[in-house]
């Protein structure tokens, strides 16, 4: 069960970062100044994600302990490549999956447990 909301609030982390980037791209093409802005309904949506996120984070963390928890975040780095790469169609270089390969191996260290 803890693994769950462990996983939820990956996702909703992942989800309310992604939410953000649609939020600053919608500006480019918004006139009008912070108060238009402040109004897109993407940064709402990545306010409302961020903030269950963190209240999931927080049940988490009262189940399990910090160096195992946190360590599993990383798994957002992996999530937010793939987004970047296949829904923004954003250019992600060998070393850069390299790196998420060396995340995912590192996540897989240290939360396996003996």
């Amino acid at each position: 069960m803890i693994f769950l909301l462990l996983l939820a609030a990956c996702t909703l982390t992942c989800l309310g970062q992604i939410a953000q980037k649609l939020a600053v791209e919608s500006w480019r093409d918004a006139s009008g100044g912070a108060m238009a802005k402040l109004a897109t309904p993407w940064l709402w949506l990545a306010l409302v994600c961020l903030g269950l996120g963190l209240l999931l984070w927080l049940l988490v963390l009262q189940h399990l302990e910090v160096g195992i928890a946190y360590p599993m975040l990383s798994l957002n780095f992996v999530l937010i490549t793939l987004v970047a790469k296949f829904v923004f169609k954003e250019p992600v270089d060998a070393r850069h999956w390299l790196g998420v390969g060396v995340v995912m191996a590192g996540v897989l260290l240290l939360g396996w447990q003996a």
